[in-house]
């Protein structure tokens, strides 16, 4: 019987064959952790460790509430800076980089072949790269820390082939949602989800980096599109000689053993949406236009790439925000907000009355920058709309693509791109 990719992953760390169900003892190239490195290096003092195991093998990035709100996450930060400091960790990335899942590839900690576990569900968006990655707790994340290793279970795979053709306006963020909410949010639980199909070969690593991004929301342990060539031109500068060397792009065998094999024929869908307050109470942008919104907001570790803000321009561009909602425009990192900010995209969204803010996840958690107001709708390219996601749980949080959301903002209610 023939290997998946997460079997063969997890298997090459440890230097033994698995297989589904096991449990292993893995040693993992990057543990990534944000602003919660805090409470994390509190619990790692508690384990009684004077030092971290393999501080070249930690990436940090603070991201989650930048710059401090207030006096609490100000010191949140210098506990921090003080650990790395104290610790001689090298992988720190302060307040002004952008958010963590953008930041790991972009920095060269990501290559084809590696197993990364990172303290935030989201972590999942390096299988875009060819990486098994996964959310870890806090605990974990400090056990890993002082020893270097962590138990894994090696997951059971969800083939999901996505045939077809893609309609106008409808991005990968559409079919993503298509997904959650036919086969609801625990569809996935603990599985690996694989995608595949002439649709993903043909998408983007930004596309790529959404259907792996929101792979956790289908409850799922990873999200991985096979890596090839695209994968290659966009890490290989990014990396060392020496650590492309270690790069392996691996893939399912034919005859691997599938939980589950879900086909997707995308040729007639529409863009989506998920409406309050969970992401698999999805409808079509239709069932669900006209009601109006206070705020809508393009960007996050899910759609805050160059190619997002793209197709949002081509509706905003030459055109203005509709009087009395609120666009906010968030890169998520500072590569692509100076990329930005070269090209004229800023200032066609200022000229089009967005408001751009820094590099960040503020917003998505709800910590500062886009808090709403009790009753105020938001419709948002996000990942989760779970009351009290942006600060409010008496707010209300709709997810859609940037194309949904760009339409939405010109006309005040939520709006369908094709409409216009």
């Amino acid at each position: 019987m023939g290997k998946t990719f997460s079997e063969k992953v997890m298997g090459r760390n440890i230097g033994s064959d698995v297989v589904a169900g096991q449990i292993i003892q893995a040693q993992p190239a990057i543990c990534m952790s944000h602003d919660n490195s805090a409470a994390i290096s509190g619990t790692f003092r508690k384990l009684g460790v004077r030092e971290v195991k393999h501080p070249e093998r930690l990436a940090i990035v603070l991201d989650h509430c930048v710059p401090a709100a207030g006096p609490k996450y100000a010191q949140n930060h210098k506990t921090i800076r003080d650990f790395v400091a104290e610790q001689g960790i090298l992988g720190f990335h302060d307040l002004n980089i952008g958010i963590c899942h953008q930041v790991l590839p972009e920095q060269g900690y990501v290559i084809p072949g590696s197993l990364i576990v990172g303290s935030d569900s989201h972590t999942c968006t390096y299988g875009a790269f060819g990486a098994f990655s996964t959310g870890i707790g806090r605990s974990e994340a400090a056990v890993t820390w002082a020893t270097g290793e962590i138990w894994l279970k090696v997951p059971e795979t969800i083939r999901i082939e996505v045939t077809g053709e893609l309609g106008a306006w409808v991005t990968a963020k559409d079919i993503a949602l298509k997904l959650i909410g036919d086969n609801g949010a625990d569809g996935g639980l603990y599985k690996a989800l694989e995608f595949v199909g002439p649709i993903v070969d043909a998408m983007t690593i930004p596309s790529r980096m959404v259907l792996c991004n929101l792979a956790v929301e289908f409850g799922a342990k990873n999200g991985y599109t096979p890596a090839d060539d695209k994968v290659e031109a966009w890490l290989k500068p990014r990396l060392s000689p020496e650590r492309w060397e270690q790069a392996e792009f691996l893939a399912s065998d034919p005859d691997a053993a599938y939980c589950e094999t879900i086909t997707m024929e995308v040729t007639g869908i529409g863009p989506q949406v998920a409406c309050p307050h969970t992401v698999d109470n999805v409808s079509p942008v239709e069932e669900v236009a006209g009601r109006s919104v206070q705020q809508v907001f393009i960007g996050t570790c899910t759609n805050g790439r160059i190619e997002d803000f793209e197709l949002a321009l081509k509706i905003l561009k030459g055109n203005q925000v509709a009087k009395g909602t609120r666009l906010l425009i968030g890169p998520a990192s500072a590569e692509i907000y100076r990329e930005m900010a070269s090209n004229g995209m800023l200032i066609a969204f200022i000229d089009a009355g967005a408001l751009i803010i820094n590099p960040g996840c503020g917003p998505c958690l709800g910590a500062h920058e886009g808090v709403l107001a009790d009753g105020e709708i938001c419709l948002s390219t996000m990942n989760r709309n779970f009351k009290g996601r942006m600060g409010n749980p008496k707010g209300e949080i709709y997810l859609a693509s940037p194309a949904v959301a760009a339409a939405t903002a010109l006309r005040g209610v939520i709006t369908d791109p094709r409409a216009l």
